[in-house]
């Protein structure tokens, strides 16, 4: 499994199985990030989206739709997405860093959440949904 570094990022495929992108850890951003290289386009996300999006899901016990959008587009409620921009989550509003680039959560965790062995997510071309990992 990659260390997921700048040197040795996770390589990673969106759900449906359509994009292949990278990520690693910057701890040193402030605040610390995580980053998300789609082709030429960068996005970043809080670090302590692993951690706070394996709680939420745990909280849940069951599936939870992805709902996937851009920052310009409204998510649906009780969605992954929904929840990664919701003034009610630990970081008290959006996971992304970057203005213009802040959307996309549902899309890009996931697989990231997978890898690590923290969540599980259905690979169907569309509608995906994820769980937390026992």
């Amino acid at each position: 499994m990659p260390a997921g570094s700048k040197g040795d990022p996770w390589q990673l495929t969106t759900p449906p199985g359509t994009s292949a992108y990278s990520m690693y850890r910057d701890a040193d951003a402030d605040p610390p990030a995580l980053v998300c290289q789609v082709g030429s386009t960068t996005l970043k996300y809080h670090l302590s989206a692993i951690d706070d999006l394996h709680a939420w899901l745990k909280s849940q016990g069951d599936w939870v739709l992805l709902g996937a959008a851009d920052e310009s587009k409204p998510a649906a409620d009780g969605t992954v997405e929904a929840w990664g921009r919701s003034p009610g989550n630990p970081v008290g509003g959006w996971y992304g860093l970057r203005k213009g680039y802040r959307g996309r959560f549902g899309m890009y965790l996931p697989p990231l959440l997978e890898a690590l062995g923290l969540a599980e997510v259905t690979h169907d071309s569309r509608n995906n949904r994820m769980r937390a990992m026992p």
